[in-house]
Parts: C-alpha cells; structure tokens; sequence
C-alpha cells in the first residue's frame, strides 16, 4: 500500500462525513440525469460546503484524495461504477485491503 494511501485511509476512518457528503452530492448528480462527472468537481463542492455553509475549520481536503474517494463510491455502488471514470492503478490500491 502506498504511503498516499495510508494517509488517504487514516483521514477516510478520522472523518466519515467527508465520504457522506461525497455519496451525497453524487447521488444528487445522478437523480438529475447526469451518467458521469468528475469527482474533483464533488470534492470542490464539499469544500465548498463545509468551508461556506458550515464553517468547518475540522479537516482539510487533501487533492490527492480524490481519486480514492472515486474509487470507494465505484466499488460501493456497483450499479454506478462508471459515474466516476478512473485510471487504473498499477498497484490495483482498492484492492489492496
């Protein structure tokens, strides 16, 4: 497991609520028709929302982050596993567990 992904791992188990509103705001793009977006365009509205409408100071999104947050909803939400595309990694990291 790379180091990236430990830390990656470490912040997802520390702070749930970032992949709730992760699963959130993806799930609000798919009721409204969308097939695919772009998982960095959910991470900027989570940090939108907890910097503007919450003021949460807690924790700070990472951009490295992202693609692993794409990947867990991917592997989570098989019925929905194209909504992110991703690149495949070399180390097959998801799988890493």
């Amino acid at each position: 497991m790379t180091q990236i992904r430990k830390q990656w791992r470490r912040f997802h188990e520390d702070n749930p609520e970032v992949y709730a509103l992760f699963k959130k705001f993806s799930f609000e793009l798919i009721s409204v028709g969308f097939q695919n977006y772009s998982s960095k365009s959910v991470f900027e509205r989570i940090r939108w929302h907890t910097d503007v409408q919450t003021r949460s100071t807690k924790f700070k999104l990472n951009n490295n982050y992202t693609a692993y947050y794409a990947r867990l909803f991917n592997v989570d939400h098989p019925q929905h596993n194209t909504f992110f595309r991703t690149r495949q990694t070399s180390s097959q990291e998801m799988d890493d567990e």
